[in-house]
């Protein structure tokens, strides 16, 4: 390679690009001109940041590293969106991520933007071993109970996977019903980077199933609210009653149904 002082600042970049060595930005960081020394700053804070969220991500295989080590190979994160609001199935994903992976970002669905989910729900569908989604309707809401039809859709998650799972990391809840060895984790989707895979896949599934059922029930704006009780959603059910996928057990709805 020629003498930095021999290069101009775009062929800088693209050795640096090439070459990020300690050495390489060391003399980047002593170049008199601006733009390169610039450069090199701009590689050490880039490179700070994915230290930082390497770290983050060992952080959330904690309880993974745990159970890879005892000798469970497939681990499957499950958990649910959609347990709140007053329309709609509730949805659960199930995930199997390998041991190696490369989802930056990687967190619980909540904490995450509409955009970085959509991205990241492709990768982790790219990525994961294998995923499964699982849902329990507002007829099942309304005759079990949202605890149990949580329970309901998590199990046809689990159910729908390819691989079966060695062990499963769920968020918060136990599947008495399902026969593998499992560990409820509260918050699960800000420990364990499955359970968070498994939320996000969750997530955007119902997400756009609301928007899809907004065609057929525009009146309640599902693709804004995604059935959630927001002032706008009731002042709609006070106005004109439940349509077919409001969960009539819960009590807002109840209340304006039987009103109606």
């Amino acid at each position: 390679m020629e003498p930095l002082s021999q290069m101009s600042i775009r062929e800088v970049q693209e050795a640096l690009y090439k070459d990020p060595s300690p050495r390489m930005i060391c003399a980047c960081q002593s170049d008199p001109r601006q733009g390169v020394r610039k450069l090199a700053d701009q590689l050490v804070k880039y490179q700070e940041a994915q230290a930082l969220e390497q770290a983050r991500i060992q952080q959330l295989l904690t309880e993974e590293n745990k159970l890879w080590r005892q000798g469970f190979l497939l681990l499957a994160g499950v958990d649910e969106a959609g347990r709140g609001p007053l329309a709609g199935p509730v949805v659960a994903g199930a995930c199997i991520l390998p041991a190696k992976f490369d989802l930056p970002g990687l967190n619980d669905s909540k904490m995450l933007t509409e955009s970085k989910r959509e991205k990241l729900y492709t990768q982790i569908c790219n990525q994961a071993i294998d995923y499964a989604i699982g849902s329990a309707e507002p007829a099942e809401i309304d005759a079990l109970n949202i605890l149990q039809a949580t329970k309901l859709a998590m199990k046809r998650a689990i159910e729908g996977l390819t691989v079966r799972p060695h062990y499963l990391l769920i968020d918060a809840l136990n599947l008495p019903n399902v026969h593998l060895p499992q560990l409820p984790l509260v918050g699960g989707d800000r420990l364990s980077a499955s359970i968070a895979a498994a939320s996000i896949l969750a997530k955007v599934t119902r997400d756009r199933l609301m928007v899809q059922l907004h065609t057929l029930y525009p009146e309640y704006s599902f693709s804004k609210n995604k059935g959630y009780g927001t002032g706008e959603h009731m002042r709609t059910l006070k106005r004109i009653g439940p349509c077919p996928i409001h969960r009539k057990s819960f009590a807002p709805v109840n209340q304006r149904a039987s009103m109606g």
